[in-house]
């Protein structure tokens, strides 16, 4: 019998598959010092957004069970 392989924990809390078979993603930058951010650049980060397709091999590795 062979091992389970294991998800990294850290891509599992932050990436999501979408039912196309891509990986989602929330904007960083949107956790403390919002005091100097401008409203217009809150606003922007707010919403999610794709993996690039060029991390999208590195996504696949480390979430292994998600395929």
């Amino acid at each position: 019998m062979s091992n389970k392989q294991k998800s990294v924990s850290g891509a599992a809390k932050r990436f999501k598959r979408t039912g196309g078979g891509g990986y989602k993603r929330k904007s960083s930058h949107m956790r403390h010092i919002m005091t100097k951010k401008s409203t217009k650049r809150k606003r922007h980060l707010r919403g999610g957004d794709m993996v690039h397709e060029n991390d999208v091999v590195l996504i696949k590795r480390m979430l292994p069970n998600l395929r």
